[in-house]
C-alpha cells in the first residue's frame, strides 16, 4: 500500500511509454504519408521488404532508435536504414535495408555507422549480408544550412565490403534509383538483382550530370536494369517484381555456405542419382553447323532441372549458374552455341573468371560442358582487351583449388577448350560423347592453314567450298572422342544418358581437391588487368 503513496513510481511507467512511442514512430502503420508516397511509386516500404526477406519472428533489429545528429526539417526514422540479424530459410543473414522514405534512402552520419556495426557482426560471426538498396548516395542536407558538416569516409562501409569478400556470401539488391555509394556497394558483392524498369545506378545521379555536364539524362538511360543486366554486366538478374527479386536473393544464398569455413548444404532430393534422360541421345544435331539448346541439356542432367542462372541476359554465349547434383552445389560453366555458336570473347572472359572466383572462394566444385570453337578472332575484338581479359580466365583456373569436372559435348578447339577444363588445369574428370571433335584450333580455320595448295586448285567457289567441306570432314574423322580417347586425352567416352550418374558418382568420390601441384609459396597472385 505504501507503494501507491509514492508520486515517483509512476515516472518508469512513464519513461516505457515514450520509448514504445518512439520505437512504434519507426514502423509503417505510424508514417502513412510516407507509406502511401513510396506505394504511388510502385514500390513496397522498406519493412515490407524485410517481412518477405527473413522468417517470421526471428529479424533482431540494431539502431532502431537512431537518427540524424543534426536538425533537419524533417525526422529520420532509424537514420534511414535497418538493421539487423535475421533467419533466412533457417540461417542467420546480417541485413542492411535502405528506405527511401526518409530523404530518398540517402546516407547519413548515423547510418553509415548502423551500416558499419552490421558489417562486423557478418564478418565476425561468419554469416551472409544482405543489402537492399534504394537510395541516392550521401545525404545532402546534413551539409547544407542544417547540417553540421558531413565526413566524405563514409565510415568503414567500402573497408568492411572487401574484408567480407570470399569470406561471407555478399547479395546487393537494386530496388530503386542507387547512385553514389549505393552503387559503390553493388561493385564488391556477389550477387546482384535489380528490379526491372525501377532498379536503376550509376557513380553519379542525373542531378549531378545536369550540374556538372549540361546533359539531361533520366535515371534509366543512365543506368537502368536494361543496362546493366545486358550491357555492362554490374546485374546479375532483373526481376520482374520485387518478390522475384527477394525470391532469387533466397534461391542465390540456398547454394552457398554461410561462410567461407563451411561447405554448402547437401539439399535432399527425389530425383534418382541414375536417371537417364533420353533426351540427351539427341539433342546434338548432326550437323556441326547446326545449334542447340544448351539450357535445356543442362536442365536435362542437374537435380530437379532446376537452376540459377547468373548473369543470363550478359554475354550469352557463356552459360554460368549454380545447380545440384545428387543434391551437392555445384558450379556449372557451359558454352552455349545459340549465341555465337559458343564462342569465347571479352564479355564471356571476364564473366566466367569472376564465376570462377566466386566458386573457389566458398569450395564449390566446377563443372564445364563444351562447345566450344575457340576464342573469337576479329580486330573489333582485339580492340577490347581481349588478350586482357582472357588472361583472367587462364589465371583463375590455375589458382582455382574446387574439384572440377569436364564434359566435351561436341567442338573442344584451341584455348577456347584449353580453359574450359582441359587436361592442364588437373580436372578429377574427363569425359566426352559420341560427338566431340577435338583440335588445336576450329576445323575450317586447320584446312585454310593446312591446305592452301588443294584449295587454289579450285575453279570456282562453289568447288572450293566442296573442297573444303571435303577436308574438314576428313580432319573431323581424325579428330574424334574415341581417337582422342585412344591417345587418353579423355579419361572416358560415355552415352550422354549417363552424363548425371557419371557426374554425381565422381562428385562423391571426389569431394575436395588439394592445392594445384607445383603451386609455389608467395603471398598473393596479382590479378590480370
Amino acid at each position: 500500500m505504501a507503494h501507491q503513496d509514492n508520486p515517483d513510481i509512476s515516472q518508469p511507467v512513464s519513461e516505457l511509454a515514450e520509448l514504445d512511442e518512439a520505437k512504434r514512430a519507426a514502423l509503417d502503420e505510424h508514417r502513412a504519408d510516407a507509406v502511401a508516397k513510396q506505394h504511388a511509386l510502385g514500390k513496397l516500404t522498406a519493412r515490407e521488404r524485410l517481412d518477405l526477406l527473413v522468417d517470421r519472428g526471428t529479424f533482431l533489429e540494431y539502431g532502431m532508435l537512431a537518427g540524424s545528429p543534426v536538425q533537419l526539417p524533417k525526422p529520420t526514422p532509424a537514420d534511414g536504414v535497418i538493421t539487423g540479424i535475421g533467419k533466412v530459410d533457417g540461417r542467420d543473414v546480417a541485413i542492411a535495408i535502405y528506405d527511401f522514405t526518409v530523404y530518398g534512402g540517402s546516407q547519413g552520419q548515423v547510418s553509415h555507422r548502423k551500416i558499419d556495426r552490421v558489417q562486423r557482426l557478418a564478418i565476425d560471426n561468419g554469416i551472409p549480408m544482405v543489402y537492399l538498396c534504394d537510395g541516392g548516395g550521401a545525404r545532402a542536407q546534413e551539409l547544407g544550412r542544417h547540417g553540421g558538416g558531413m565526413s566524405s569516409d563514409g565510415g568503414g562501409t567500402f573497408v568492411n565490403i572487401a574484408l567480407m569478400s570470399g569470406w561471407v556470401p555478399t547479395v546487393c539488391a537494386i530496388m530503386g534509383p542507387c547512385f553514389a555509394g549505393h552503387a559503390n556497394i553493388s561493385s564488391c558483392c556477389d550477387y546482384v538483382p535489380m528490379l526491372k524498369g525501377v532498379g536503376s545506378m550509376g557513380m553519379a545521379g542525373p542531378p549531378l550530370i545536369r550540374a556538372s555536364m549540361g546533359i539531361e539524362v533520366t535515371k534509366e538511360e543512365l543506368g537502368g536494369s536494361a543496362i546493366h543486366c545486358a550491357i555492362t554486366g554490374m546485374g546479375d538478374y532483373e526481376a520482374h517484381d520485387e518478390r522475384d527479386l527477394i525470391a532469387s536473393i533466397k534461391e542465390f544464398l540456398s547454394y552457398l555456405p554461410s561462410n567461407a569455413g563451411f561447405a554448402a548444404p547437401i539439399v535432399t532430393t527425389r530425383d534418382p542419382d541414375d536417371r537417364r534422360d533420353a533426351g540427351l541421345a539427341t539433342i546434338v544435331p548432326e550437323s556441326a553447323r547446326r545449334a542447340y539448346d544448351m539450357l535445356e541439356l543442362i536442365a536435362m542432367v542437374v537435380d530437379d532441372g532446376r537452376i540459377l542462372e547468373k548473369k543470363p541476359e550478359y554475354a550469352p554465349n557463356l552459360i554460368t549458374a549454380f545447380a545440384r547434383l545428387g543434391g551437392h552445389t555445384v558450379g556449372i560453366i557451359a558454352n552455349n552455341p545459340l549465341h555465337l555458336a559458343g564462342i569465347l570473347d571479352t564479355p564471356a572472359s571476364d564473366k566466367m573468371s569472376h564465376f570462377i572466383n566466386l566458386c573457389d572462394a566458398f569450395s564449390i566444385p566446377l563443372v564445364f560442358l563444351v562447345d566450344v570453337p575457340g576464342f573469337v578472332g576479329s580486330v573489333d575484338a582485339e580492340r577490347t582487351g581481349l588478350i586482357r581479359h582472357s588472361g583472367k580466365v587462364l589465371y583463375e583456373m590455375a589458382h582455382a583449388t574446387v574439384p572440377m569436372f569436364t564434359v566435351v559435348v561436341r567442338k573442344a578447339y584451341g584455348l577456347g577448350y584449353y580453359v574450359m577444363g582441359s587436361r592442364p588445369y588437373r580436372p578429377n574428370l574427363i569425359v566426352a560423347w559420341p560427338t566431340a571433335e577435338f583440335g588445336g584450333m576450329g576445323l575450317e580455320g586447320a584446312v585454310e592453314i593446312m591446305y592452301p595448295n588443294e584449295l587454289a586448285k579450285a575453279r570456282d567457289s562453289v568447288e572450293r567450298e566442296r573442297i573444303r567441306a571435303e577436308l574438314t570432314e576428313e580432319l573431323r574423322r581424325l579428330h574424334t572422342a574415341r581417337r582422342t580417347a585412344r591417345g587418353y586425352g579423355v579419361d572416358d567416352v560415355i552415352d550422354p544418358r549417363d552424363t548425371r550418374p557419371v557426374l554425381i558418382r565422381a562428385i562423391r568420390t571426389m569431394a575436395e581437391k588439394m592445392r594445384p601441384m607445383g603451386m609455389p609459396h608467395k603471398k598473393r597472385g596479382i590479378t590480370p588487368w
